[in-house]
């Protein structure tokens, strides 16, 4: 369904160096100390030019049916991507070969008219994306249910809120039963129960043999849609495959950079409470440890410094999975009643 072959993306960003700026009574009282210096012409700005590649030599294939999650840092070039597949920018190398009709859906309110309904933006927005108007009134009601804005239909969407928007420009991409679904990070703004019922809406498009690429920053949205990941880094295709793997990949990817970053110290520093000074994970041989497997057994000490002594404390601990689900929340008294 989708084909892409050597892609590359190149902007040419410019930059003007111009003088510090100088305050408007600076400007005043040069031009009457010396009122002849400003018939001289001043120095040219000077305009510098590089070239930057949001995408470069990026090649993958996506058959029919499958459902693919584009994931990667800000910056990775994800929605350059998905703007070059959607045809709203051309890329600057490679090609892109799609079969079928494609609807997108890359930010809140794409297509909408702010002055207009949610009726009216409902048809203008479904006929941009290529329904008939006979297709379009026989899905409305669909529409309409799906984004849940029945007493606001007749509202000028300019009063919608970013998650009505949302629900209502989704429901007519995911309505327009396209053969390629494209969506972007715009579910984010969506409460959980909207996001649960996209997801199922694009499982029920993928099984019926269309194709879905999804970017998100949300790795569990990701791990229960795709079945296969796209890792892209500073514009490059990093890694390819099964949808856990690449997640842990990224995983991996992260934790390296935060290894460089300074050791944990965090310093909540109010009038009542602990200082933290550090916390350190260390493994059953009393080794300091940033990763543990399941079923090992590990220790995490703790320096407080408390700026008074406190009464009855009590500390609390919460893990969380990768994928950023809480797995574990412990809140318990420590056994000393006081400490100073």
């Amino acid at each position: 369904m989708v084909s892409i072959e050597g892609l590359g993306k190149r902007y040419r960003l410019r930059h003007v160096d111009q003088e510090p700026y100088v305050a408007l009574r600076d400007v005043m009282t040069s031009a009457m100390s010396a009122p002849l210096r400003w018939l001289k012409p001043g120095p040219a700005s000077k305009t510098l030019a590089e070239d930057f590649w949001a995408l470069k030599d990026v090649s993958c294939e996506i058959a029919r049916g499958e459902v693919v999650g584009i994931i990667g840092r800000n910056g990775a070039g994800k929605s350059t991507l998905l703007k070059i597949l959607s045809r709203i920018t051309e890329p600057s190398t490679g090609r892109v070969t799609l079969h079928g009709r494609v609807a997108s859906l890359l930010e809140v309110g794409t297509g909408f008219h702010p002055e207009l309904t949610g009726r009216e933006n409902i048809f203008l927005n479904a006929a941009i994306l290529g329904m008939s108007r006979a297709e379009i009134a026989r899905k409305f009601d669909e529409i309409v249910a799906f984004a849940d804005v029945e007493r606001f239909l007749d509202t000028p969407v300019k009063r919608y809120s970013s998650g009505m928007y949302v629900r209502l420009a989704f429901a007519v991409a995911a309505h327009l039963e396209p053969e390629i679904l494209v969506v972007d990070e715009v579910l984010a703004v969506g409460d959980a129960e909207f996001q649960k019922k996209c997801i199922g809406k694009m499982q029920n498009v993928s099984r019926g043999g269309r194709t879905v690429l999804f970017v998100s920053h949300n790795l569990a949205s990701v791990e229960a849609l795709c079945s296969r990941a796209v890792l892209l880094s500073s514009g490059h295709v990093a890694m390819d495959g099964p949808v856990r793997e690449v997640i842990a990949a990224y995983h991996a990817m992260t934790n390296a950079r935060d290894d460089r970053a300074e050791p944990f110290n965090p310093m909540f520093r109010r009038a009542t409470s602990p200082v933290f000074v550090s916390a350190t994970l260390v493994d059953h041989e009393g080794r300091p440890t940033s990763q543990m497997m399941v079923g090992d057994r590990f220790v995490l000490e703790m320096v407080v410094r408390p700026e008074q002594p406190l009464h009855n404390p009590s500390i609390g601990i919460a893990v969380d999975d990768m994928l950023g689900r809480r797995i574990l929340d412990l809140h318990n008294p420590l056994s000393r009643d006081e400490f100073g």
